[in-house]
């Protein structure tokens, strides 16, 4: 049984319609079915975290959100995830224009070899922005509280900084092309406690404009940071296999106190995973 909050329930406490939302979603590699039947809802200026077992799905239903598995070959989403109401793999779509949209934060660092500005640059210019690159190079940079660490070296490579710090350039950097939606795979999982704590303080700090959905493997981290939660599992096949799905979604309190699945609540105590 799958425990999910729909649009009708999560109406009670938030007013806006859904900015994301998967239907049914099943996500195959090849012939291998890896994810099956996820359903959400995801509202605007939430933080939303995906947690559960590894091998469960939460990466891959994370990267459907803005078509990265793409990117994988053998790679094959069925169902409906809309964006605003869009069905984001219509024919139509451009991808690239949609990964603007809804930005991406990968678990490990990856800064560009250019300069602090030119990381954030880079992305600007090949979407078009004509406005005043210097104005939005330090608003990109304190919004993602790194721009005092960092306004007096702005030639400097962005190689050059600590991890999280280049976590927080990575995360100025999808800020930059002006995106609604942020997803987080697992970014604090490289960084030491003093930087995951800050990332976790940024996250509170950007969900005033954004909408933030985070993988991590870290119970405390998401009883911190999200306002729901969403808890994956996985069950094996006769051939060895895994095949995630999502098991319950309510908000974070709901989930980490009072859950409805026998589950949820033995992942959240530390009974598995």
């Amino acid at each position: 049984m799958v425990t999910h909050k729909t649009t009708e329930q999560a109406s009670l406490t938030d007013t806006e319609k859904p900015v994301l939302r998967a239907k049914r979603v099943d996500v195959y590699y090849g012939n291998n079915l890896a994810v099956r039947e996820v359903s959400l809802d995801i509202f605007q200026h939430k933080v939303i975290a995906f947690i559960g077992p590894s091998g469960c799905g939460k990466s891959t239903i994370l990267r459907c959100f803005n078509r990265m598995n793409d990117l994988v070959p053998s790679a094959k989403v069925k169902g409906e995830i809309t964006f605003k109401g869009k069905d984001i793999y219509a024919p139509k779509v451009d991808p690239v224009e949609l990964r603007s949209q809804i930005g991406m934060v990968f678990q490990k660092p990856n800064p560009f070899p250019k300069s602090i500005y030119e990381n954030i640059a880079f992305g600007a210019r090949i979407n078009g922005y004509k406005g005043d690159m210097d104005q939005l190079i330090e608003e990109s940079l304190k919004k993602a509280a790194l721009w005092d660490e960092v306004k007096d070296k702005l030639k400097q490579s962005g190689l050059a900084l600590s991890g999280g710090q280049q976590q927080r350039l990575c995360i100025a950097r999808a800020i930059a092309v002006a995106p609604e939606v942020i997803l987080m795979d697992e970014p604090c999982s490289a960084l030491d406690p003093i930087s995951t704590l800050k990332i976790e303080e940024l996250i509170q700090e950007l969900k005033l404009q954004y909408t933030i959905i985070i993988v991590t493997h870290n119970m405390q981290q998401a009883s911190r940071v999200s306002d729901y939660t969403a808890f994956y599992n996985a069950e094996a096949t006769d051939d060895g296999d895994k095949i995630g799905y999502l098991v319950e979604y309510d908000d974070t309190e709901t989930i980490f106190q009072s859950p409805q699945q026998q589950a949820t609540q033995e992942y959240v105590s530390g009974r598995f995973g």
